[in-house]
């Protein structure tokens, strides 16, 4: 494995993806499938901080917008409402939950979707009052100590240690909940963001790659790629600012997740050319080469 980290490259990245995505966007895009909220829904309110906090915890190896689309439809069903209040998942049989999760396509694993959602209403319910911000409270509204808390955070189930957060602590999920809760629900009290790295997914490692900022050979697991792209994002961000404050790893996760979705994702995995370059808005970083991702595994010839 030979890859070079190229912060001064990031930062140019960092700075124009930004400037474009808070403009006119990235590809004409610039909302996340996250920001259309449920109708009758209000912005901040508890049904609002639940909403994201169960949907954003099965977003593992899902399209995000029907993710998203589903979890609106769910919530707008009368019959299905019940999934976004920890109270009734503490009450309600898993297999009712399995079942009414299914409705609307909300879950893509049925027994494993509704096992997460359980957990975390009854974590939230027994523990929090059934409101994760009596949680983040307890953690002085801390950013690291919040993962800290979520990782560490178990409890015995016939004689093993169980996760009370399950998937919602992992290394993708738990930063992109701090940024929703952030940037979706308007929470203003999280302390120290600027610690948490950039939320790693298909999409965040494409766009890396395809700009340059993180480059060379490499073949292996994705996953081993991951922590050189959170610390890329780390350093190239250090300087910069936005909104007129400083520019942290989070904030570059929504205009590369919508430069690999809608752009990066179209190249071809061999030659390096893209049928989106001539509209791209970071066409002049695109780097030519070998950038294949498939099955958990990454190759990268650039």
């Amino acid at each position: 494995m030979g890859l070079v980290l190229d912060t001064k490259r990031g930062k140019e990245v960092a700075k124009l993806l930004c400037d474009k995505f808070l403009t006119e966007g990235i590809h004409g895009l610039k909302d996340m499938p996250e920001d259309i909220m449920p109708k009758g829904m209000e912005k901040g309110s508890l049904e609002h901080v639940m909403f994201i906090t169960l949907t954003v915890s099965i977003d593992y190896q899902r399209d995000a917008p029907a993710l998203w689309r589903a979890a609106r439809e769910t919530f707008e069903d009368e019959n299905t409402r019940y999934l976004f209040d920890p109270k009734s998942l503490d009450e309600t049989p898993i297999e009712k939950i399995i079942a009414d999760m299914q409705k609307h396509k909300l879950s893509k694993k049925p027994q494993k979707d509704a096992r997460i959602w359980k957990a975390l209403g009854i974590a939230f319910y027994r523990k929090w009052d059934g409101n994760p911000q009596n949680f983040l409270q307890c953690c002085n509204w801390d950013a690291p100590t919040v993962l800290k808390q979520l990782k560490n955070s178990v409890h015995l189930y016939n004689g093993r240690k169980v996760p009370d957060y399950p998937y919602l602590r992992g290394d993708k999920i738990g930063p992109l909940w701090l940024r929703m809760l952030r940037d979706n629900v308007g929470i203003t009290k999280l302390k120290n963001l600027g610690d948490i790295p950039i939320p790693v997914d298909i999409h965040i490692a494409r766009a890396t790659l395809t700009t340059g900022v993180v480059r060379g050979q490499f073949k292996g697991r994705l996953n081993d790629l991951f922590e050189h792209i959170r610390m890329a994002w780390f350093e190239s961000v250090r300087g910069l600012t936005i909104k007129n404050r400083p520019m942290i790893a989070l904030d570059v996760d929504e205009p590369l997740w919508h430069l690999s979705k809608y752009g990066c994702s179209k190249r071809d995995k061999t030659t390096g050319s893209c049928s989106k370059y001539v509209e791209c808005e970071a066409r002049q970083y695109c780097i030519k080469g070998k950038i294949e991702i498939k099955s958990g595994k990454a190759e990268v010839n650039t």
